[in-house]
């Protein structure tokens, strides 16, 4: 992306202290593009403007810090350097590289989105908003971001981190949550949002969201927006922006059957219309509660075809607990350790799915983070 221009052309700040913004407008975007190259990081996404290196550092950047993003960035652009390697990729594969940041259904939106570019547009990103936004999976959010940092349209980017800078500062009660709001503070970011510097007004605001008007302990003595902010004025900063609550987490209870013949452990994909879909696990049984006394589980392993190695089966083994936590579900997982004494029968391996993998197949296999934990911790 490019470097902040000057801003002598712009009109100088010379409010006194407590002038709406929404008089002078270019105030607003004067102070932010003022205190972006100052403060803003350093990452590798904002040095390309590539539109596919932009679109993918977006993709892996909803709904994940930074912090955890960036390793995942390089390594996308390094297994698949341009649109068309993503787009020949298997998906298991993308899936193995995607393991660990969660929200799968992005990983897989991806790889259709690559292979619509591939297919559809023989491989060269669309250079408008409007285009884009005809991509599978890109939504207005990141339509904005690379139409602005690729492509220089003046088109303003609204994320979490601008809804809360736009609400504290201009004093909006509307629920972000709701999709009505939207239109509202879309409105107010395109007002000031500067045509000559789209792409870098932008960023700031974002970057401004992520490090200085934090969701929390936002550093407001030192915030060069302090005396125009509605919410420092009326000491309102910790309930803006507003937002709906989430609905309560979903209690579940997963007991697993990590079965054992010799050298091999038995795992599955998982379907659609749950978590996970197209990642594997073990043969899985969901419970009312986290407890699976020894006859349950024996009845279970019979119920799969299967039978305990003699010793097991005198002196079973205690569960491995271990507990996840999804963005609108919190998981308590035992893993019950089942050492067989024969291989699972061909008629029971067709209809539950499951397969016979080698330690070194388990590693190539993309798998839930709770898996993946476990294995790491019990191999």
């Amino acid at each position: 992306m490019s470097e902040t221009a000057p801003l002598t052309h712009l009109p100088a700040d010379s409010a006194a202290p407590g002038t709406p913004f929404g008089a002078l407008p270019t105030l607003f975007a004067t102070a932010l593009l003022a205190w972006y190259p100052r403060h803003r990081r350093d990452l590798p996404w904002r040095h390309t403007r590539d539109a596919y290196a932009i679109w993918l550092s977006e993709v892996i950047l909803q709904q994940t810090r930074v912090a955890q993003g960036l390793p995942y960035y390089l390594d996308f652009l390094s297994a698949y350097p341009t649109v068309h390697d993503l787009a020949a990729a298997p998906e298991q594969e993308v899936l193995r590289h995607w393991q660990g940041l969660g929200y799968y259904s992005r990983a897989r939106n991806m790889h259709h989105t690559a292979q619509q570019v591939v297919g559809e547009f023989d491989g060269v990103f669309p250079n408008t908003y409007a285009g884009l936004r005809l991509l599978r999976g890109v939504g207005p959010y990141t339509a904005a971001a690379i139409a602005s940092f690729a492509f220089d349209e003046a088109v303003a980017v609204l994320d979490g981190n601008v809804f809360r800078v736009l609400a504290r500062v201009f004093g909006l009660h509307s629920n972000i949550a709701a999709p009505s709001s939207r239109r509202e503070f879309q409105a107010l970011a395109d007002r000031h949002l500067p045509p000559a510097h789209a792409a870098d007004f932008n960023q700031a605001i974002m970057e401004f969201g992520a490090l200085q008007c934090t969701p929390a302990r936002p550093d407001c003595l030192f915030c060069p927006l302090q005396s125009q902010c509605w919410a420092f004025q009326h000491r309102q900063v910790g309930l803006l922006p507003v937002k709906s609550k989430a609905k309560a987490a979903r209690q579940r209870y997963f007991h697993y059957f990590v079965l054992r013949h010799g050298e091999q452990l038995y795992l599955k994909a998982r379907p659609a219309g749950d978590i996970w879909q197209g990642l594997y696990d073990f043969a899985l049984a969901e419970t009312e509660t986290a407890e699976l006394p020894a006859a349950e589980l024996l009845r279970h392993v019979e119920a799969l075809g299967g039978q305990l190695d003699a010793t097991q089966a005198a002196e079973p083994r205690p569960p491995v607990a271990l507990r996840h936590v999804l963005s609108h579900q919190k998981i308590e997982a035992r893993f019950h350790a089942v050492e067989l004494a024969a291989a699972l029968p061909e008629t029971t391996l067709r209809d539950l799915g499951l397969r016979a993998y080698s330690a070194a197949e388990i590693e190539q296999l993309p798998k839930p983070v709770l898996i993946s934990n476990y294995l790491s911790a019990n191999a």
